[in-house]
Order: structure tokens, then C-alpha cells, then sequence
């Protein structure tokens, strides 16, 4: 039939083409040579030096500062703070989570806002919050001290900083996850039968393995390294509450250099290792889609 077009159909297998623009090709390459100096200049050259500093006085200083009681006291604290607060938050997160995505109900959009507002509020703020509550002098502070607890300057304390800054990165990898998933899945568990433990168990939480562990890796990372909010309420108390941190800061204050960049090389190794489990997750996670 004559002014007939016959399209053609689209094949949707087609692969893209390896150029994804059409710069010059030195443009890429000056391009990849300034991210990799960034690199060199702000990550690799810093690391090293944390590990040349922390042996420099030899092996056997080198582990006499990891040895150290108040080392090993500070190493216990911060991972006594990662056991707490990362459980807590995996809880939240995953009841967080659920609520917004699963269901429609009034002040959802302030739910979030206020899951948000640690990325806002700088450490220190959130810590001198801590103290107007629970302070000798806050609002709780008469209260506790009738009734002996002392949440300032302990444990606690710490504990309740690092919670609050933690707070957003379970619930934060999970709803954008759940939102993508539907609830589809649920539904059909639902009218097959199934109680709401046994789909959350074998529906739900399949789905959003990885996600969580991301989540959670995310939020041991911060704990661990977490400096701002944990100075204001310990009260660098050696032994009983300074965490890593706070003790790498007393190090490095009291001229103590060797010791200072040897417990900041653990703290390196942890965070490599945290890299490298974030990273078999997103591969893991990818591989099972």
C-alpha cells in the first residue's frame, strides 16, 4: 500500500554501546586522572601514613600501645556501644521501615522527617542535648540522682549519642527497598493463610536481606567511629569512657604519636574490613537479582 511504513520491531536485547558519551577520549582520561589524584592525595597518602607513623618506633611499641590497659579498655567500650546500638537500630529500622511503606496513616511524612533529622543536627548538638535531659543540672538530672542512675558521663550515655546518630542508615537503606518491592508478595501470603510473623519471616525478610546487613554494616561503621556526640557526654573518663576516638584524641594531645597512630590503624583495619563486607553485600546482593 502505497505511504505504508513498516516499523520495524525493537529489539529489546540489544546491548548498549560500550561508549556511553561522545567526549573525546582524552577528556575521560584527564577526566579519571583528577578523581585519582583526589584519591591519592586525600585517602591512599593519609592511610599509609596512619600505618608508617603507627610502626615507626618498631613492632614491639607498636603492639605495647594495642596492649595497653586503657587501649583494650577503650577497644571493649566501643564495641560494647556497636553490640547495643546496632540491634536497637536493626529493630527500628525494620518496624520503621514496615510502617511506611506497608501503610497509609496521618503524619507519615513527619515520621520521616524526624528519622532524618540526626543527618541534620551536628554530633555535638545532639550530645549537649543529651546533657540539658539528663545532666545533673538537665531536666531528668534532679530525678536520676535520687534514684543513683547516672546516665552522663557513663556508659549510657554514650550509648544514647551513638544510637541517635545512628538512627537513620537501617531505616534509610530499607524504605526505598520495601517501596521497590511492593507489597504484592504479602498480599499473596496473606490470602494463602499465612499469620503476619510467618510472612514477615519468609516473604519479607528474604527479600530485604541484603538491604539490612547494608543497613547494619553502615551503622557498626559510624558507631564505631562516631566522635562528636560521644566526646560531650563521656567525660574522657581513661578506662571507663573514652572509646576509640576519644582515646586516639588523648594520644595524639599528650604527644603520645606512635600510640595515637597505632590505635588509629586498628581503626583503619576495621573500617577496611567494613569496605570489604559492604562490598561482597552489593555484589552478593546484585548477583542474587
Amino acid at each position: 500500500m502505497a505511504g505504508h511504513i513498516r516499523m520495524q520491531p525493537m529489539d529489546i536485547h540489544a546491548q548498549p554501546s560500550s561508549r556511553t558519551t561522545t567526549e573525546p577520549r582524552f577528556v575521560q582520561w584527564i577526566l579519571i586522572a583528577i578523581v585519582l589524584g583526589f584519591l591519592t592525595l586525600f585517602l591512599v597518602l593519609p592511610l599509609i601514613s596512619i600505618f608508617v607513623e603507627a610502626f615507626a618506633k618498631g613492632v614491639n611499641v607498636y603492639f605495647a600501645s594495642i596492649r595497653h590497659p586503657d587501649t583494650l579498655s577503650a577497644i571493649k567500650l566501643t564495641f560494647i556501644v556497636v553490640l547495643i546500638t546496632v540491634p536497637l537500630n536493626a529493630i527500628f529500622g525494620l518496624a520503621a521501615a514496615w510502617a511506611i511503606t506497608k501503610f497509609d496513616f496521618r503524619g507519615k511524612n513527619i515520621l520521616i522527617t524526624m528519622i532524618d533529622l540526626p543527618f541534620a543536627v551536628s554530633p555535638v548538638i545532639a550530645g549537649l542535648i543529651f546533657v540539658l535531659l539528663y545532666g545533673s543540672r538537665g531536666l531528668l538530672g534532679p530525678w536520676l540522682l535520687e534514684n543513683d542512675v547516672k546516665i552522663i558521663f557513663a556508659v549510657p550515655g554514650i550509648v544514647l549519642a551513638t544510637l541517635f546518630v545512628t538512627l537513620p542508615f537501617v531505616v534509610r537503606e530499607l524504605i526505598p527497598l520495601m517501596q521497590a518491592q511492593g507489597s504484592a508478595e504479602e498480599e499473596a501470603s496473606f490470602t494463602l493463610g499465612a499469620s503476619g510473623w510467618k510472612t514477615f519471616m519468609y516473604v519479607t525478610l528474604p527479600n530485604i536481606k541484603w538491604g539490612l546487613l547494608y543497613g547494619i554494616i553502615l551503622c557498626s561503621a559510624r558507631a564505631i567511629g562516631e566522635f562528636g556526640a560521644v566526646s560531650v557526654v563521656s567525660g574522657h573518663i581513661r578506662g571507663l569512657t573514652n572509646t576509640m576516638p576519644l582515646h586516639i584524641e588523648i594520644l595524639y594531645n599528650e604527644y603520645r604519636f606512635s600510640s595515637a597512630f597505632a590505635v588509629a590503624s586498628l581503626m583503619s583495619i576495621f573500617s577496611i574490613a567494613t569496605l570489604v563486607v559492604k562490598k561482597f553485600i552489593e555484589w552478593k546482593s546484585k548477583k542474587d537479582l
